[in-house]
């Protein structure tokens, strides 16, 4: 699912691009809230850590001029009590810029999560709630006419946002899948689609900000030594583009490293790698860094290059 957006612009300023428009993430179940905000940091299942920060940094397309560039600096906290009904609050501030084209927004996060025991199973319904900036350098744009007023200025618009999801987990209690988690979730993390006019007297042109419909969908299985396996799913769908769906098997030692690949139905290859630091130093908290590379694998079509992904996240248990 490609974002063209600032691929149609030099082309036609009168097109509409609809395509994947939102930033994409290799390792995504350490970006969750800003994808499903009623899901829970994947931390609390495996440490029980219910407070959690972390910042992402994600280059698409190396060695392609103006390729897609996100930064992302997230955090919530899980209230984790028994009872009918807990809080999950939480936000973050998000930058992406693809070419002549970008937009930063900064988003609040509020969920409710039902459960008896949150150790156990809960449901939750989620609500993002923002304001972004939406920009255009026409300095960046190739017009068609060479001298054209509205290549010499910068556009900017702010508007607000929502998004809207739900989630459910539950662990399992049976044989050799005791203990284990599943998980799963649906999220439309643009609710407001809107159409963004940027120009001036002299010329305008446009462009169409489209819903997008996330599932997700997980399973932890822990092994006898404390290591496990995660299964992971993430399907993404916007109008007028193929249904993308990402497959992911990571592996997590009992001690301070993991590792994982996947593939997704555009054949793109995944691979990540991390390191923990925490508990297996007597800390009550837990420090992750993580890389992912995607690499295309696709016989058709020009070559996109790789893309090179960097996380950092600090959980604890309050």
């Amino acid at each position: 699912m490609n974002r063209l957006l600032y691929i149609l612009l030099p082309m036609l300023l009168s097109q509409i691009a609809e395509a994947q428009q939102l930033p994409l993430f290799t390792q995504y179940r350490s970006n969750q809230g800003a994808i499903n905000p009623a899901s829970i940091n994947g931390d609390y299942f495996i440490n029980e850590n219910n407070l959690s920060v972390g910042a992402s940094y994600r280059r698409q397309w190396t060695g392609i001029d103006a390729a897609p560039v996100t930064q992302l600096i997230s955090g919530e906290y899980f209230q984790a009590q028994k009872g009918g009904f807990n809080f999950l609050t939480g936000g973050y501030l998000i930058n992406d810029n693809i070419g002549p084209t970008g937009f930063t927004g900064i988003y609040g996060r509020f969920a409710g999560v039902i459960t008896g025991d949150p150790e156990y199973a809960g449901i939750s319904v989620g609500l993002n709630l923002g304001l972004v900036q939406y920009k255009v350098d026409g300095r960046e744009i190739q017009l068609r006419d060479q001298g054209d007023v509205i290549g010499s200025q910068s556009y900017s618009q702010w508007y607000p946002d929502a998004g809207l999801g739900v989630f459910a987990y539950t662990a399992l209690d049976f044989g050799s899948f005791d203990n284990d988690y599943i998980y799963g979730g649906i999220s439309v993390p643009q609710v407001i689609g809107l159409d963004l006019n940027f120009g001036s007297d002299e010329g305008e042109f446009q462009t169409k900000r489209v819903q997008h419909i996330y599932l997700q969908g997980g399973w932890y299985h822990f092994l006898s030594d404390d290591s496990f396996l995660e299964f992971s799913s993430w399907v993404k769908y916007a109008p007028n583009a193929p249904i993308n769906l990402d497959f992911n098997l990571r592996y997590q030692m009992a001690g301070n490293f993991w590792g994982g690949l996947g593939i997704s139905s555009a054949r793109n290859v995944h691979l990540e790698a991390g390191f923990i630091l925490g508990g297996n130093l007597g800390f009550s908290n837990t420090v992750k860094v993580g890389y992912g590379f995607d690499y295309s694998v696709s016989d058709f079509g020009p070559s996109v290059g790789s893309t090179h992904e960097l996380n950092l996240g600090v959980s604890l248990n309050r």
